[in-house]
């Protein structure tokens, strides 16, 4: 029996997104797809017995569960400086950078050892990480560079942006991901919309003021925009106090901008539905899954011209030019108007983001991983 052991640990993020989803959906679509003979096993930290039994309901399928017995913070310092031993042998295949990477003999003993990038922003943006995230990443490249046998990333424009920071080689492998399948309108969805208070009209984004999303552009946005416009944002906490600070300083009305904090997949369903648009201001992206989330409900798409964005929604959204920058949030608050303004316009995107979507799943994900262990 062959065992392909994935490291899971991403779906217990304390700060749960869509590498969370990514991981998840991945994870499950391997089980579902799994060759003759083999099995999938998953290795976490330490965590609590709520958080194992989360695991255990989200992939009930999965052969076994490893439990590391450091904590995620402790693992992720373990693992940087090579101290590595995990259960079992064979083929590992880790969602993230978060891998045991070290020295292994691939051709004698059948051992590989495959990671994912799914961005660089610690090296064009790494002020939006933080120094040790943004150092901990480069770190771990580097230690893949050196041991890694193959390297997943989501683009084509995280494959070019990565051959100029690290020397892969042939090891690159272009794997997208696709709209998370746990994302649907529930059947109380009237009744959970409600309870979410959502407004009339509202705009949805994901992600705070962290310089890359480009969030800060969007809440300047609203001034051009009919005072009846509302954003919500996924992600921040409610009453956050920095974009409470930030939407002061930019003289607009606070109740315009509200932090929604995490939300359920029930609720994010929900809060998609009923969206008049998604705007993905980011002004660097890997893959950006939300947007595809987003495309999959069918929600008129509002996104920047970062090459990776351009790349995964292939003209079923309105693009907006980053350049120059001093007229960005003009220029974002024009492409929205014409979403929210031009009702036949609005219903073409509703079809072509759907049609986009569909060309994205992860069964086909999912294969694609099994033929590059297979071609290891």
């Amino acid at each position: 029996m062959t065992t392909l052991r994935v490291i899971i640990d991403e779906m217990l993020s304390p700060t749960p997104g869509s590498i969370a989803r990514y991981s998840e959906e991945l994870t499950r679509e391997l089980i579902n797809t799994a060759p003759h003979n083999c099995i999938v096993e998953g290795f976490v930290s330490a965590s609590t017995e709520a958080e194992y039994a989360l695991i255990a309901q989200r992939l009930p399928d999965l052969s076994k569960l490893h439990k590391s017995a450091l904590s995620r913070r402790e693992l992720r310092a373990s693992w940087q400086h090579g101290f590595t031993k995990i259960p079992g042998q064979g083929m590992l295949h880790a969602t993230s950078l978060m891998a045991p990477l070290r020295k292994h003999d691939r051709l004698n003993h059948g051992e590989q050892i495959v990671v994912t990038v799914h961005d660089t922003v610690a090296w064009t943006r790494p002020e939006s990480l933080g120094s040790r995230q943004a150092s901990w990443s480069r770190a771990m490249v580097k230690r893949a560079e050196k041991y890694a046998d193959a390297v997943v990333v989501p683009s084509h424009t995280v494959a070019d942006q990565l051959e100029e920071i690290a020397n892969f080689g042939d090891r690159v492998r272009v794997i997208s991901g696709a709209a998370s399948t746990s994302l649907r309108v529930p059947a109380d969805v009237d009744e959970r919309a409600s309870e979410l208070d959502l407004p009339e009209r509202f705009l949805l984004s994901i992600g705070g003021l962290e310089p890359h999303r480009g969030i800060d552009h969007l809440i300047r946005a609203l001034h051009e925009l009919d005072d009846d416009v509302t954003l919500l944002l996924v992600g921040p906490t409610p009453h956050d106090e920095a974009i409470a600070e930030f939407v002061s300083a930019q003289k607009i009305r606070p109740e315009r901008v509200r932090s929604m904090g995490t939300l359920s997949n029930e609720d994010l369903s929900v809060v998609f539905d009923h969206a008049a648009a998604f705007v993905y201001p980011n002004l660097e992206a890997g893959f950006a899954m939300p947007v595809l989330e987003a495309l999959s409900f069918g929600i008129p798409v509002v996104h920047s011209d970062a090459p990776a964005l351009l790349e995964l929604a292939a003209d079923s959204a309105v693009i907006v030019a980053r350049q120059p920058a001093a007229d960005y949030s003009q220029a974002l608050a024009e492409g929205i108007t014409r979403v929210l303004d031009d009702a036949p316009f609005a219903e073409r995107l509703f079809y072509a983001g759907q049609d986009r979507a569909r060309a994205f799943s992860w069964r086909m994900s999912a294969e694609k991983v099994w033929q590059l262990h297979a071609d290891l």
